[in-house]
């Protein structure tokens, strides 16, 4: 969805606690037995986040508005065992294919039994991958022979599986498209809506809210909008037929939503009345700390709403065909008690199913980790945003080891990233327009937890997602309309997946990228423990900066010290001091020890060891990192 829908935190975060000196432990979900904590907790994982039809789209037409045969689109069929294996070796565990439930688009694909969508409600030509008209069929764009293309996604899985990899795709349970019609519903499935009492405002059983004796209208255009950028076609005509009217994704009650809103979808309704009552069992008190085995009892022979049911037949739908894991959009805008039971389902038919979720309220975060039995939430409002404010040279290294440590009983839950597909790119210059600025960002966002890190397709070539293709905006690569990422196209090659285009630039970052991701999925040390050495220095050194930022993480049989530079221009010479607790901790006796960079190989320096004090002498470049590994 859209920046409108996310809460600003900056001021929140930069008002956190006072910094300190702190220890923390893995944060260990006690709903779950041992065995499954040390099963995931071997590696951490990494996310690589692709927009499908973007990805092996090599025409660099880029028109505005253009057509999918003017700007081209790229095909499940791109994603050969030669980029799989590249992207893999990128040191990715997971990928997520995002885009690939059929949503609205504006191509006629009437010859394949698929009806038109109306550009009145539709975002872009190439239409949001947030408004699904079929959860149980893929986008037709992404098929080399349409009448195949459930086919050739089970093709793709079957090749990311083999390369590797786990796949990853959206569910968007808040909203469907307002024309939702599925084509290929499994025995026994209905669409949304097709028992809907349309008499009533609500029913515990719709699927939707209503508003009786009420026509939809489409939004008043604005600012010089129109659909298509003013094509002339012959359904933009300011109208669409929905009697009665219902209420539209993002809340909005009206007949007639404010071009704003997400006119585009519905709200799904969850069993929740418009005056806030849950028609629905609530979870017994203390049953955070049960495991999902539990939950999934808990469920057992009670009735739910009709909503639930469709949307735990879809996952598990996915599941059989071998996705291993989705991404939810916007799932604090749905009860909690639907997510124990959606995701109890989900893990019985496979207890290492990898979920996500897009939860943007801190104050949530805990409920839908421990109720919810979400595996993974973004930390966007916390490390992302403070992080983004530094990179900018806005903000201080100082705020982020409170975040750290404020989140340090479910951090191993609260997912990293500095892009994807909602966010600014870095190289664009309303972010820190250079890519370069992302680098100790992303070495700090990628270590200091044992929590997944997440990269955005580009992103690891400095993609600045300048181009301007009509609904999008730029500064983000567009997720509403047909087009290329000319980074990526260089990489891509012509299908060779071999960076034979790729400037020098692009391809330094992407081997920064690669060194960086392959060490931290190799690392005991980065499942293991983390204190902070910033608020040490600053009370005991003289040469402390606070754009540089330090850290330790250890495990029984590795050990890091981790520096990261964030000012552009200036290097800095200093001696980095551990506290006595640490030493101890580290089991360091005194003497000299050798310390190696782990990115370069190249840097190396001692750590000194005396009376049970430790020091080290750090010289560090402009945007340079440093994991030093103690011999």
């Amino acid at each position: 969805m859209k920046n409108s829908k996310r809460i600003t935190a900056l001021l929140i975060v930069l008002s956190f606690f006072a910094c300190k000196n702190e220890t923390k432990k893995l944060d260990i979900d006690h709903s779950r037995n041992e065995s499954e904590i040390k099963e995931s907790m071997k590696k951490k994982e990494v996310v690589y986040q692709v927009f499908t039809r973007l990805f092996g789209n090599t025409n660099t037409t880029n028109k505005p508005w253009g057509t999918l045969e003017e700007n081209g689109v790229g095909k499940f069929n791109d994603f050969t065992d030669k980029a799989l294996n590249e992207i893999k070796d990128l040191g990715v565990t997971h990928i997520w294919y995002t885009g690939v439930p059929h949503h609205d688009v504006i191509t006629d694909y009437t010859a394949f039994g698929i009806s038109n969508d109306d550009p009145d409600i539709v975002k872009g030509r190439a239409g949001s991958p947030y408004a699904v008209k079929d959860y149980y069929n893929v986008n037709p764009d992404l098929a080399v022979n349409v009448d195949n293309r459930l086919e050739e996604f089970e093709a793709l899985i079957e090749r990311s599986h083999k390369a590797g990899l786990k796949v990853i795709i959206d569910i968007v349970p808040n909203h469907v498209a307002r024309n939702y019609q599925s084509l290929t519903n499994p025995e026994g499935t209905t669409d949304f809506g097709a028992e809907d009492d349309t008499t009533k405002t609500y029913d515990v059983n719709n699927n939707f809210y209503y508003n009786p004796g009420e026509a939809f209208k489409v939004p008043e255009w604005k600012n010089g909008y129109q659909p298509l950028g003013g094509e002339q076609h012959p359904l933009a005509d300011s109208k669409f037929e929905e009697v009665p009217a219902k209420w539209t994704g993002n809340g909005s009650r009206a007949s007639q939503p404010d071009m704003n809103d997400w006119y585009e979808t519905v709200k799904v309704n969850y069993g929740i009345s418009p005056e806030g009552r849950k028609d629905f069992d609530e979870l017994p008190d203390g049953f955070d700390t049960e495991d999902y085995k539990k939950h999934f009892e808990f469920w057992k022979g009670k009735t739910v709403p009709s909503s639930w049911l469709k949307f735990k037949d879809i996952a598990l739908y996915w599941t059989a065909k071998g996705v291993d894991g989705f991404r939810y959009d916007m799932a604090e805008m749905v009860p909690v008690e639907f997510w124990s039971y959606m995701n109890s389902h989900i893990k019985m038919e496979n207890p290492d199913a990898f979920l996500l979720a897009e939860v943007y309220n801190p104050s949530l975060y805990r409920d839908y980790i421990k109720r919810g039995k979400m595996d993974y939430l973004y930390d966007k409002v916390q490390l992302y945003d403070t992080l983004k404010h530094v990179m900018q040279g806005h903000g201080s290294t100082d705020n982020i080891p409170p975040i750290l440590k404020d989140l340090s009983d479910i951090e191993h839950h609260m997912l990293h990233f500095l892009e994807n597909h909602d966010e600014q790119r870095i190289a664009s210059p309303d972010f820190a327009g250079s890519a370069a600025k992302g680098k100790p960002a992303m070495v700090v966002s990628a270590t200091s937890s044992t929590a997944p890190t997440m990269i955005y397709f580009g992103q690891e070539f400095g993609e600045p997602g300048a181009e301007d293709l009509g609904f999008g905006d730029p500064t983000r690569t567009s997720i509403f309309d047909y087009g290329s990422v000319p980074s990526v196209v260089r990489w891509v090659n012509n299908k060779q997946f071999d960076g034979g285009q790729s400037t020098t630039e692009e391809l330094e970052l992407r081997d920064f990228y690669k060194r960086l991701l392959t060490f931290t999925i190799n690392s005991s040390a980065l499942m293991g423990e983390y204190q902070d050495i910033q608020h040490y220095n600053h009370q005991n050194t003289e040469w402390y900066n606070d754009k540089v930022l330090s850290f330790v993480r250890w495990s029984d049989d590795e050990k890091l010290i981790i520096i990261s530079n964030f000012n552009a221009d200036n290097t800095y010479g200093f001696e980095l001091q551990l506290p006595e607790d640490l030493v101890q901790k580290l089991k360091l006796q005194d003497g000299e020890y050798e310390v190696k960079d782990q990115l370069y190989k190249t840097y190396t320096s001692t750590l000194k060891v005396e009376n049970g004090k430790a020091q080290v002498r750090i010289d560090i470049k402009p945007l340079e990192s440093f994991i030093l590994k103690i011999k």
